[in-house]
């Protein structure tokens, strides 16, 4: 089981999260008309790295822990791996998405 990016990183992309991984996992995408990010679950090695990194809390631990989004990130996956990686949005840059709070 890989690691999953959920609706929180919708519209509030960091990508800090690509950043830290060792294996290159993490593309970003254009989902529902807005910046999102995506783990490749075929790459994914569950390191771990990647989960305190984001701001927001935007990834979990196993796709059991949001089976939807597991499906989403699985999906995406084809559309994205060759995107350029997104710019890396500052950790303490105040979440854009209603409901968001930076955890960190």
């Amino acid at each position: 089981m890989s690691y999953v990016i959920t609706e929180k990183c919708l519209g509030d992309r960091y990508a800090v999260c690509a950043t830290v991984c060792p294996v290159e996992c993490i593309h970003p995408v254009d989902y529902k008309g807005q910046e999102f990010m995506i783990i490749d679950p075929e790459v994914c090695i569950n390191c771990g790295l990647c989960l305190p990194e984001c701001p927001v809390g935007a990834i979990v631990a196993s796709e059991d822990e949001d089976k939807a989004y597991a499906a989403i990130n699985k999906e995406l996956t084809a559309s994205c791996k060759n995107n350029p990686p997104a710019p890396e949005r500052p950790k303490n840059d105040p979440p854009k998405r209603p409901g968001n709070k930076l955890i960190n």
